[in-house]
């Protein structure tokens, strides 16, 4: 009967996901399901199955689950969506049931699901998110929606403390009284899932990804001001790679060509990196060049400053992920084959601080793009300093 029930639900998202597997993985409801059931869900499905599977079968499901996301991407599947709803000022409702701009199928949240969002910002006592999730599952509640795991109970003990955490005293009350009425708390943490679905969704992940093998992405860093070594950051959401020209014909000829447009050195610039945005993806206001106060900016390439930069997009995206300049105000939407050039320096070698830029979060979609960060050196006859000090 469970498999039954676990195949019926297969041949629904089948028919879904496999018509437009990038599509339907851009879409950020899909890929914070998609994370929750690979991670969280997967040792629970385990656990089903190993009475009536060999072990040889178990053993296969457990290797895989190294490929798999784990708590750290989940939580930050759920911190995006979250992100995407203050940026793009989407209420719980329209998240919840997919109706996003920019998208053209929809596909909805569970009272599970937003219970689960409201509970990661609980767990970073962001009151404020824990209140706007916690009612929503509640009104999908009432509204007659039904769970194996989360009842009026578990939602209600956190939503009145989140409530009174923002000092809403009376509401809190009520939510109390309410909370009191349905009998003594208590939390059912049972969740049947299809495992043939999950096998279905981690093929779709990889396929829809199209990545080359040689290409290993992994969460992009940032210089830390103060140390100078390289980290990650909550202020830089996405994952990167770099490239020389080695790698491949095409990185070859796209240095040539980038050398070409701009008529600058590219022998001292940084690799080609390339960049993906996924769920979320953003990257708050920021500067490319090394600034005064950072120690030893770049200092390892023995090339000098970023002088300019080259971004290239490499993939349109349906809605979201404008690359904003903001002391200038000036918005680039990503459109597949353009490219993005300036000067990060004045002739004179000092930062130009109006090229303070930010890719704005992603909402519908997957932005690639690659960056060709170019040095001083190289450059002292192709991009001559002025007469003057003030050029």
């Amino acid at each position: 009967m469970l498999v039954s029930r676990w195949a019926d639900r297969l041949d629904v998202l089948s028919s879904a996901a496999t018509q437009d597997p990038e599509g339907f993985l851009g879409h950020p409801v899909n890929a914070f399901k998609l994370m929750k059931r690979l991670n969280t869900e997967w040792a629970e499905l385990e656990s089903l199955v190993l009475t009536d599977m060999t072990d040889v079968f178990i053993s296969n499901l457990t290797i895989q689950r190294q490929n798999f996301p784990n708590d750290d991407d989940q939580t930050g599947a759920a911190k995006a969506l979250m992100r995407l709803q203050d940026t793009y000022q989407l209420d719980t409702n329209t998240i919840s049931t997919g109706q996003l701009p920019g998208s053209s199928s929809a596909t909805s949240l569970t009272v599970d699901d937003c219970y689960d969002l409201g509970k990661v910002a609980y767990s970073e006592a962001d009151y404020y998110h824990t209140e706007l999730w916690m009612v929503q599952a509640l009104k999908q509640l009432d509204q007659g929606e039904t769970s194996s795991s989360v009842d009026a109970v578990a939602v209600l003990d956190y939503l009145s403390y989140s409530v009174y955490q923002q000092g809403a005293l009376e509401t809190a009350l009520d939510f109390t009284k309410r909370l009191l009425e349905l009998g003594q708390c208590r939390r059912i943490f049972k969740f049947l899932e299809q495992l043939f679905v999950v096998f279905c969704e981690l093929f779709l992940w990889c396929q829809s990804a199209h990545i080359p093998n040689y290409l290993s992405l992994r969460r992009a860093t940032i210089s830390n001001p103060v140390t100078g070594v390289l980290e990650t950051a909550h202020y830089r959401i996405s994952k990167s790679a770099w490239l020389g020209a080695y790698e491949h014909p095409v990185v070859d000829k796209i240095n040539q060509r980038i050398e070409d447009i701009t008529g600058l050195d590219v022998s001292t610039a940084e690799d080609l990196q390339v960049a993906n945005y996924g769920v979320g993806g953003q990257y708050e206001p920021h500067f490319d060049f090394g600034r005064k106060d950072e120690p030893d900016a770049f200092e390892e390439l023995g090339t000098g400053n970023r002088i300019a930069t080259w971004l290239l997009y490499m993939s349109d995206v349906q809605a979201g992920g404008a690359t904003v300049f903001t002391d200038v105000g000036a918005a680039v939407w990503p459109k597949k084959g353009t490219a993005v050039f300036w000067y990060n320096l004045y002739p004179s070698g000092e930062g130009d601080y109006r090229t303070r830029h930010a890719a704005c979060p992603v909402l519908v979609g997957n932005k690639w793009v690659s960056n060709k960060w170019i040095h001083e050196r190289g450059q002292e006859f192709r991009r001559r300093c002025g007469l003057q000090e003030t050029d």
